[in-house]
This record gives C-alpha cells, structure tokens and sequence, in this order.
C-alpha cells in the first residue's frame, strides 16, 4: 500500500479487560493490513467499579452457565483466529491502561499499536494484573513511551479525552464493546473478517493495490 494513500476512518470502541475486544481488534488488523483505513480508537472503561488490585470474575455477576457458555465461545472463537487465550480467574480495572494508551495515541502514534497489543498480551495470554501501575510503566518503557506514564495519569487531558469517548458513545447508542463504525453503521461484537470486509466493500472501501 502507499504511503500516500489516503486512509478512511473507521471508529474501534473497546476496552482492554474485555476479552472479545481482544478477538475483535486482530480481527480488524487483519483487514486494516488491506484496506485503506484508518483506526480512531475509542477507549471506554466498562469496569470501573473494579479494583486495581483486580477481583475474581466470579464476582462480575454471571451465572455459571453463562460464563462456561461465554468461555467456551471465546476459546471456540481465540482458536479458529489462532490466537492464545488464557484461562481467566481475575479481572481488573482499566483505567490507567486506558489513560496511558490514549496519551500515547496522541503524544508519540508510532508507539500505539506495540504497546496497544502489549497490553491486550500481559492480559489475555500472560495472566498479568494490568491494573498494576507497575506492570503498566514496564510495558510503557519496552515499546517506546516509558516517560509518558506521569502525563498519562497525573494530568486531565488524557481523562477528558476518555470522557470524549463516553459522550461519543452516547451519541450512537453503543450497548456494549468491542462496537466498530464503519461510515454511519454500527458492528457490535468481535465481528469476523468477512463482515469486516463487506462492511467496508458496502461503504465503497476496496482493498488498496500493493506495490511491487
């Protein structure tokens, strides 16, 4: 693809503890490798009540056969994608991974999407607590942006920018995430590759030519 290519929007609402919106962002790299789109992340919190020290998931709420259901569609959904999924006992909050990585998406781009996967992994594959200052800094300093964790989280802008999303999210009636807008069109859900890819055919996207 060139470079000058001109990139069309599209909108990713998600959440780092959210286990289908690590499913449905691979998913959509993989199409974003194709076409000419351009990503504007949309960081919601859907957890706050969750303590940073993290808590079981038995306490999120779900009957047991609502859970075993759930768990056996993402393992079902993480192996057709080829991707690791750790079993699940904890959750956490988000927030300050959030912060930092929305402060990173507008302070240094080039350093996003390392670290937006680097977070997704210590998560969902390594089990770690992204809760935890600590493991959130030791992310930060191995993809690029180790300095920018005290105006991630000792600053406003980053927590106005958040509140952005929640007005923006209010606005299209979102009900939950990952939801991905593609012109004036809502996707909720880890929506697959070919739904991804019609949804951009339908708005008049075509995959870009690659160069030779």
């Amino acid at each position: 693809m060139s470079a000058t290519a001109e990139r069309i929007p599209v909108e990713l609402y998600f959440d780092y503890v959210c286990p289908f919106c690590y499913i449905g962002w691979h998913r959509l790299a993989r199409v974003v490798a194709d076409y000419p789109v351009a990503v504007h992340y949309r960081f919601l919190e859907i957890h706050p009540d969750n303590p940073a020290q993290g808590r079981p998931v038995t306490e999120l709420g779900y009957l047991p056969e609502q859970w075993q259901a759930m768990t056996a569609n993402l393992e079902r959904m993480a192996a057709e994608d080829g991707l690791p999924l750790a079993e699940r006992d904890f959750t956490t909050n988000s927030r300050q991974a959030l912060l930092l990585a929305q402060t990173v998406f507008d302070q240094r781009p080039e350093a996003f999407l390392p670290l937006h996967a680097a977070i997704f992994h210590a998560y969902f594959v390594e089990r770690r607590n992204i809760g935890d200052e600590a493991v959130l800094r030791e992310l930060a300093a191995a993809h690029g942006a180790g300095d920018l964790t005290e105006q991630a989280w000792q600053t406003q802008a980053p927590l106005e920018r958040l509140l952005e999303h929640v007005e923006a999210a209010r606005r299209i009636g979102l009900s939950g995430v990952p939801t991905l807008v593609v012109g004036k069109r809502a996707f909720p859900g880890a929506v697959s590759v070919d739904t991804l890819e019609r949804a951009l055919r339908e708005q008049g996207i075509r995959p870009a030519a690659r160069e030779h």
